[in-house]
């Protein structure tokens, strides 16, 4: 039954500007990495080159994942953002710079990417700290649904717009892009938050791997996590759609764009659904039911040679990847205090980055090993076996009913009630 309250997401003004302060930090990041995927692919015309591109930004979300936290828990969060999104603007700037007086090479592109990937190691499992000292706790999974359909809104908007502004050139795509970046830290520093004061701790091993043990002795959180970045790292196959536009579909940069963005139309569907729903029932065989579709989309993709039908594809991979990923932010935040929320959700966060970024590296060395079409293949076939495979290692999460622990017990209490009525 849906709540009566579904829409009162719209009178939280501060959760309008994080919600555009996602779209513009997205915006800008879907747009970079079409332009870079194309203008590396057209310089070195090689797999695995684009996977290297992934590489490099998962270097950075594994260096910081302890400091990242630490610092999410201790400091003012929205700084934290605000300073990663002027580096990023920084990086974009370089690029068009660059792109521009024409010194711009691929070994430079690799270290200006490194440097978006150290910014992003810290704004995006901080970023996913926000909602929970913006909206009441009982609209905290309607409010990271929201902020992932300011995901997917970019997401869609970003690469196809990214793929026609190339044609004005690369320079064109990363100025757009620098303020972008600037206009997301604007918005931040606007936002409002309503969380507790936070103490600060000394800081020890223990305080700092605090995220760690948190999620070692919590299995439903465990195994989300790491369903997701085993399911997702085999299943990636978005580094290999330059390939795929230029070489199997026959099309160019514009085409490339409209792939780009199939996975975020998919999401948007799938989260304009869950804004208005509560996870109350079957949390976790949604996650796993997910993660066993997207194997079954990346088939498709991967031996698809009908441009309408890989864009169907990758709607129903980005479909299925969002799904699981709001049911694993939402039991996250929902189960962990907020004093150690900053540590879990760097963990998390990278947990999911690097789900894309080693998938991104995964393919392109498949690809370079077996050919395009066997790696995306074989990645489909690994994320489908580790579904079923996570049955049997995490009963907990497949048993697991709402992604809140008040509201399964609610759920546990309402069988037990009706029981004792019928007996009187």
């Amino acid at each position: 039954m849906t709540s009566p309250d579904q829409f009162s997401l719209l009178r939280h003004p501060h959760y309008l500007m994080y919600w555009a302060m996602r779209v513009s930090t997205t915006f800008a990041y879907q747009m970079v990495f079409v332009a870079v995927g194309w203008q590396v692919y057209d310089l070195t015309q090689s797999a695995l080159d684009l996977g290297l591109v992934g590489l490099l930004l998962f270097i950075p979300s594994v260096l910081g994942v302890v400091l990242v936290g630490h610092v999410a828990d201790h400091y003012d969060r929205r700084w934290v953002i605000r300073i990663a999104q002027i580096g990023k603007a920084l990086c974009a700037g370089a690029l068009a710079l660059g792109s521009l007086q024409g010194w711009l090479t691929v070994p430079i592109i690799f270290w200006i990417v490194l440097g978006i990937g150290f910014c992003r190691a810290f704004d995006a499992p901080t970023i996913n700290t926000l909602v929970p000292g913006i909206v009441p706790k009982e609209m905290i999974s309607r409010g990271i649904a929201g902020g992932s359909m300011a995901n997917q809104v970019a997401t869609i908007c970003g690469p196809a717009i990214g793929g026609f502004l190339y044609i004005l050139g690369p320079q064109t795509v990363y100025g757009v892009c620098f303020g972008f970046f600037l206009i997301a830290s604007a918005l931040v520093g606007m936002i409002r938050l309503n969380n507790p004061p936070r103490q600060k701790q000394p800081v020890t091993l223990g305080t700092i791997f605090a995220g760690f043990t948190y999620i070692r002795e919590n299995r439903v959180i465990l195994g989300a996590i790491t369903i997701d970045l085993c399911g997702i790292m085999l299943g990636g196959a978005l580094a290999m759609l330059p390939i795929y536009a230029r070489d199997i579909l026959h099309t160019g940069p514009e085409g490339l764009g409209i792939l780009r963005s199939a996975p975020a139309v998919g999401a948007l569907l799938g989260t304009t659904i869950l804004t208005h729903i509560s996870l109350r029932r079957h949390v976790g065989r949604l996650v796993i039911g997910a993660i066993f579709t997207f194997g079954c989309s990346v088939l498709v993709f991967g031996l698809s040679t009908w441009l309408p039908l890989s864009c169907a594809a990758l709607m129903v991979y980005g479909a299925m990847d969002t799904l699981q990923a709001i049911i694993r932010h939402s039991i996250t935040q929902s189960r962990t205090p907020d004093e150690k929320l900053g540590r879990v959700s760097a963990v998390s966060t990278t947990a999911t980055s690097s789900a894309n970024t080693l998938g991104q590296f995964e393919s392109g060395v498949m690809a370079a090993i077996f050919g395009v079409v066997p790696s995306v293949v074989i990645g489909g076939f690994g994320a489908i076996a580790i579904a079923l495979l996570w049955i049997k290692l995490f009963p907990e999460l497949w048993r697991l009913q709402s992604a809140a622990p008040d509201d399964e017990k609610e759920h546990a209490r309402a069988p037990a009630a009706s029981s004792a009525a019928s007996t009187i």
